[in-house]
């Protein structure tokens, strides 16, 4: 099923940064437990995506709601997920994962 183009955007890593630096993003990380223990974007909830439920994707507010994995592809799995389970909401993907966050050298955290 393809996305709702109006529904679901991908987003650099350069602007989510800039949103977290202005508390102004929910940032969430669908990658798996272990991924997660190695290191994550700090403020960033997790929600693996073999265990992702809709319901319980945060509200974000007005704040930017992010979906984030790796590479890009698991966030765009939970994204299609949600859409097809009736979230309605705006979602973004960071265009290149966790991987692209930390070439940029933004902050991270270990488990």
């Amino acid at each position: 099923m393809p996305l709702p183009p109006d529904q679901v955007f991908y987003v650099s890593p350069e602007q989510i940064n800039a949103w977290r630096d202005e508390d102004d993003a929910v940032i969430v990380d669908v990658r798996e437990d272990n991924e997660w223990a190695d290191a994550h974007i700090p403020g960033a909830i997790l929600m693996p995506l073999s265990t992702f439920d809709t319901a319980k994707i945060p509200n974000p507010g007005a704040k930017h709601l992010v979906f984030h994995c790796r590479s890009g592809r698991r966030c765009g799995m939970a994204a299609e997920k949600a859409v097809a389970e009736g979230y309605t909401g705006v979602i973004k993907r960071m265009e290149g994962g966790f991987l692209a966050w930390q070439a940029a050298g933004y902050d991270q955290e270990p488990g």
